[in-house]
């Protein structure tokens, strides 16, 4: 069994253009997303995800330089860029992240691989979107499908929402497919650590000072340090996730 995590990349970000290559400790933050996650040990190999829009040929470089996988495909059916990307990579099990992400935690997705595992399920994650509650912190986000699920998705989404969200055809009709939610013992889902806005960068950057190590810390380490330094999650206080069913405009 062959699983791939796959990354979600593109630089026209409605609300932050650029920023998954915008710098971070010195490293472009889909570096991070992509080293961090790399330490879990459940996964095979890694691609990105882009798209065939001129804007996003700056990833695809980023990429080659950087020997990591990477497919362009559709840039608001992001689905169908998904379906092409697993079936390139030969993938059996996917695991889904996005490029904003640059604290994923490696070991949760390790916890959460097994927890797909055990439950035998359609469909894992660690959080749904709004309107849903979560009680991981935003940013450490991970979908978990097989490839004969995402390819059911792939032939039977037909909402704009399902296509452009990749994964909402899973959760968003109940009794569809077994849904299994990872959840953490205690809430911190008030917790904000991705980067969507020019705000989250700031925070993020002031951040990523306070780290010990960037690389290596576990997301418990950055609780800690954001219990040390409560002033950094006023920096991006403002900024919120978008609804499940909010799909961009421009397309």
């Amino acid at each position: 069994m062959k699983t791939v995590l796959i990354i979600q990349a593109r630089m026209q970000s409605s609300r932050l253009p650029g920023k998954v290559l915008l710098p971070l400790a010195g490293k472009p933050m889909l570096e991070w997303v992509i080293t961090r996650a790399k330490h879990a040990q459940v996964i095979d190999s890694c691609m990105v995800a882009t798209t065939v829009d001129a804007a996003d040929d700056p990833i695809e470089h980023w990429c080659t330089e950087n020997k990591v996988p990477v497919y362009r495909g559709s840039q608001f059916d992001v689905l169908d860029r998904y379906y092409h990307a697993a079936e390139l990579a030969g993938a059996d099990v996917i695991i889904r992240v996005t490029a904003d992400c640059p604290l994923i935690d490696p070991a949760l997705i390790d916890r959460l691989f097994a927890f797909y595992m055990k439950e035998q399920a359609d469909f894992a994650a660690n959080r749904l979107p709004p309107p849903w509650r979560r009680t991981y912190p935003i940013g450490l986000d991970a979908e978990i499908v097989s490839m004969d699920m995402l390819t059911k998705a792939w032939k039977n989404a037909e909402e704009k929402y399902e296509r452009e969200h990749v994964m909402p055809w899973f959760y968003d009709t109940p009794g569809r497919c077994k849904v299994s939610i990872l959840d953490n013992p205690e809430d911190y889902g008030m917790h904000r650590w991705t980067v969507d806005t020019p705000e989250d960068y700031a925070m993020m950057q002031a951040l990523f000072e306070k780290l010990p190590d960037p690389l290596t810390v576990s997301w418990t380490d950055v609780l800690e340090v954001i219990r040390e330094n409560p002033e950094l999650e006023m920096i991006n206080a403002s900024s919120h996730a978008k609804e499940m069913k909010v799909v961009d405009t421009r397309s």
